[in-house]
């Protein structure tokens, strides 16, 4: 055996180049050398130490730099070979709804990028003040964060419904059974691995003082209107056990109530807890009807939405709101092949004219609503007889009253209008789908880290008197917005994607049937 054992070893030697070919097994170097590997293999734990060894030293140091350089290129530069693998050549019928998502997350981007400059919850008019045009309903909605989160509960809602209506609608109750258990199995690590990802990495840059520029100068009021750096503890362990807590606590689903969550390491990431408390609050609603018929069904439903609105729980509502369009979609057959996106369509009758005239009014509506001030919308013009309908007990949240509305109006209504769906499937908005999450991770540090060092940079080279504060920042969004694209794509395919993988790969190995 212990002959078999040297053979085999001394063949592995000479597989891996560590000895000399051309001495012969008989010189006394060979056998010290087989002596010394027969006693290191009887002590085990050499080869464990000598294996990192020999595999550092036998990479392409120069191949894992380049691979590592080219992956840092955007995907969208890297040929057509990686775009086909990341972007699908046929679209499905609901992928407007991503590109929905990738506009609402650019939204949240420009309130969160563009507040260090100016302030963006107060309307045209407010106060009678702040009469720049940019600020009159409809147009605010580039900007408004508040906005934006109406439209990405809503579309999570609808898609984490969907599947599973279409089956309980076929009656394929063992088909929604193991849908809905994947649903529930993989959520918390859909959402949490990337902003796991995403904090730690946040407190390792906090341990190396990457923050202390924004924390200096974020609040300079010749500069910006302030920011909020991530807190520096006393040591790295005490970090890191302040950075676990804020983990556990945020997975934690025992107390409902505070819309905290990340926030102390990245204050954006406050939604991620709230999504997916309110997923299961979902999943909930949906095993609890799924043996019902639809009209018994949508009956329940109507009264959990009654009692969420009573309970004045916006982030369920809108959740709920997401379900309502799955239905009504199924019941309309808006997903069928017949009324697949076509590249082009001759106008039909007067009926569809106005078909189209009614839902863009619909959308009009939906975007003024969600343009409703955050703050003071009692002294806002257009918004006064508004403010003055938002019952009592929504007063702590009546700034999200008018935007679940408004939210649910615009989706209802590009469901129903095929051209603004095209348009929300174009390959640039497409794109923004895909890195949408990731860009709403990732821009609140890219914009601490780097933006603010930007646009410092071209103030001090404008001057901040009068017009030239505008020039100033609108030189150094030039340059930070696309670095923030580019961060997202590279947090996309190195965290996001992976974690998907993961996910699925895990549910894989635990499931029935791979024992």
């Amino acid at each position: 055996m212990n002959g078999q054992t040297s053979r085999r070893e001394a063949s592995l030697e000479q597989s891996r180049g560590l000895l000399n070919r051309s001495s012969s097994p008989a010189s006394a170097s060979a056998h010290e050398s087989g002596d010394m590997n027969r006693v290191t293999s009887q002590l085990g734990w050499f080869d464990h130490l000598r294996s990192p060894i020999e595999y550092t030293r036998s990479l392409d140091l120069p191949l894992i730099i380049s691979r590592v350089l080219w992956f840092l290129v955007p995907s969208f530069l890297q040929g057509r070979q990686v775009r086909d693998q990341l972007f699908p050549a046929i679209l499905g019928p609901t992928a407007y709804l991503d590109g929905v998502r990738g506009v609402a997350s650019l939204m949240v981007f420009n309130m969160h990028y563009f507040s260090y400059a100016y302030d963006p919850r107060q309307s045209w008019g407010c106060s009678g003040e702040n009469y720049e045009i940019i600020r009159l309903p409809i147009l605010r909605v580039t900007y408004g964060g508040g906005a934006a989160v109406a439209m990405f509960f809503i579309i999570s809602g609808y898609a984490l419904s969907y599947r599973c209506l279409k089956l309980v609608r076929s009656r394929n109750i063992q088909g929604f059974s193991t849908s809905l258990s994947s649903l529930v199995f993989r959520r918390a690590m859909r959402l949490f691995i990337p902003t796991i990802s995403s904090t730690f990495i946040i407190l390792c840059f906090c341990r190396l003082n990457f923050y202390e520029w924004a924390r200096e100068n974020a609040n300079n009021p010749a500069y910006f209107r302030g920011g909020f750096p991530p807190k520096r503890l006393g040591s790295f362990s005490e970090q890191l056990l302040d950075w676990a807590g804020i983990i556990f606590n945020s997975m934690q689903v025992f107390d409902w109530n505070k819309f905290t969550g990340l926030s102390r390491y990245d204050i954006h990431l406050w939604t991620i807890p709230v999504e997916f408390r309110c997923s299961l609050y979902l999943f909930l609603v949906l095993i609890g009807t799924a043996h019902l018929r639809t009209r018994a069904r949508v009956l329940v439903l109507s009264f959990v939405i009654w009692f969420t609105y009573q309970a004045v729980r916006w982030d369920f509502l809108l959740f709920l709101f997401g379900m309502v369009l799955v239905e009504w979609d199924l019941y309309r057959g808006a997903h069928t092949l017949s009324s697949a996106l076509p590249l082009t369509e001759k106008g039909k009758a007067k009926s569809k004219v106005l078909k189209a005239i009614f839902w863009n009014l619909i959308i009009i509506l939906g975007l003024y609503l969600l343009s409703q001030p955050d703050y003071h919308p009692s002294s806002t013009p257009g918004w006064k007889y508004l403010t003055s309908m938002i019952p009592e007990r929504w007063e702590t949240f009546r700034g999200r009253f008018w935007q679940c509305a408004g939210a649910l109006l615009f989706m209802l209504a590009i469901g129903h209008l095929e051209y603004w769906q095209r348009f929300f499937t174009l390959d640039i908005i497409q794109y923004l789908g895909k890195i949408s999450y990731s860009l709403y991770i990732v821009h609140g540090t890219v914009i601490l880290l780097i933006s603010l060092r930007l646009d410092m940079m071209m103030l001090v080279m404008t001057g901040v008197e009068g017009i030239w504060y505008h020039v100033g920042f609108l030189l150094g969004s030039c340059f930070a917005i696309p670095i923030i694209i580019w961060c997202a794509d590279i947090f996309w395919r190195a965290v996001d994607i992976p974690s998907v993988k993961l996910a699925k790969w895990f549910e894989g190995k635990l499931g029935f049937g791979l024992d």
